[in-house]
């Protein structure tokens, strides 16, 4: 597997949010550290995501407890378009910390794929966080059983800068559809496809995101309307030849997930990433990482998918090197495994 004071970065373009935050998690972003009245304060912004989905509550949780438990820090978790803008942030040093989809940090490391003009992005990881599930939604009715259905039917694959839209377009082409020709391309959030699924203007979104997202779940809860989740596995083979067997995998998404679930359904997953600039200090990143496992249960009260970071699993999965500060506190906890 693979493998400093901080200049606080451009407090910077636009990204959304701020004060919003606050009241949407309930408090989950902190406006200061309590213990920073003795000295200046070090900001630091966190990329998430869209309101629809796992990122912006669990990245306000990762901001709150940054604020609450280290001194002289204040963190601020900002609204973004996902995966591929959080990474070109953390290159511009416009995020400090920033959530990342695995396949897109790898890409990203590289300079490949949509970063090939942008160039490599120097990202470290602190922690493999959950899975991101390759959800493929749309209605009982629809007539859309399996990937290769969506033939000439109006699809978002998510927005653009997204995890998602890569995830999706690779998905896509695993089960023998141009992208370009083969669908009706719409380029929506979580909960824009949500909005335009119940209007009838979409038949199928795709949404990259831990389970249950609030979104879909919103979609699953709306009275005469059944959710229907389709299952995209047999691209797995395609996604294994064209980027390796280490980023993709199976996923089971139970039946209890989602209000009309008939079934368990088998998708693609691929790791989430919790992110910096290599160029973080050692000291903040160690502090940073201890802060999160210390406090680990304000974040699953945000949101049950942080119950799934372990010591286990936070060192397994990364498609870029630790930073040596994560690798500091799992060495100290005897959790990291060298690789």
């Amino acid at each position: 597997m693979p493998d400093r004071t901080i200049t606080p970065s451009p407090r910077r373009r636009a990204i959304g949010l701020v004060a919003a935050l606050a009241l949407a998690l309930a408090g989950a972003v902190v406006a200061c550290s309590p213990q920073g009245a003795g000295g200046p304060t070090q900001r630091l912004s966190v990329a998430t995501g869209g309101t629809g989905g796992v990122y912006y509550p669990y990245g306000g949780g990762v901001a709150k407890v940054i604020s609450d438990h280290l001194d002289g820090v204040e963190a601020t978790a900002e609204v973004t378009a996902g995966t591929v803008d959080n990474l070109k942030f953390i290159a511009n040093r416009e995020a400090d910390l920033a959530f990342a989809l695995a396949d897109s940090l790898d890409d990203a490391a590289g300079g490949r794929g949509v970063f090939a003009d942008f160039g490599a992005v120097p990202a470290l990881a602190i922690a493999v966080l959950y899975d991101n599930l390759n959800q493929l939604v749309t209605l009982e009715g629809m007539g859309i059983e399996t990937v290769a259905d969506l033939r000439d039917r109006i699809v978002s694959t998510g927005a653009p800068g997204s995890g998602t839209e890569i995830t999706a377009l690779r998905v896509l082409e695993g089960a023998g559809l141009n992208p370009d020709t083969d669908i009706r391309k719409q380029s929506l959030g979580a909960a824009q496809s949500v909005n335009a699924l119940k209007d009838g203007k979409i038949d199928a979104f795709f949404w990259s995101g831990g389970i249950p997202t609030g979104s879909v779940l919103d979609l699953a809860s709306t009275p005469g309307r059944t959710i229907k989740l389709v299952p995209n596995t047999g691209t797995l083979p395609f996604l294994h030849e064209h980027y390796g067997d280490s980023v993709y995998h199976a996923v089971t998404i139970p039946s209890i997930t989602y209000p009309g679930m008939s079934g368990d359904v088998e998708v693609v997953g691929v790791a989430n990433i919790l992110v910096v600039h290599e160029e973080m200090p050692e000291d903040l990143v160690y502090r940073i990482t201890q802060a999160l496992f210390d406090h680990r249960d304000v974040l699953v009260a945000i949101h049950p998918e942080a119950a799934k970071l372990t010591l286990e699993n936070a060192v397994v999965g990364s498609t870029v090197p630790f930073h040596e500060g994560a690798i500091r506190y799992y060495r100290e906890q005897q959790a990291w495994t060298g690789s």
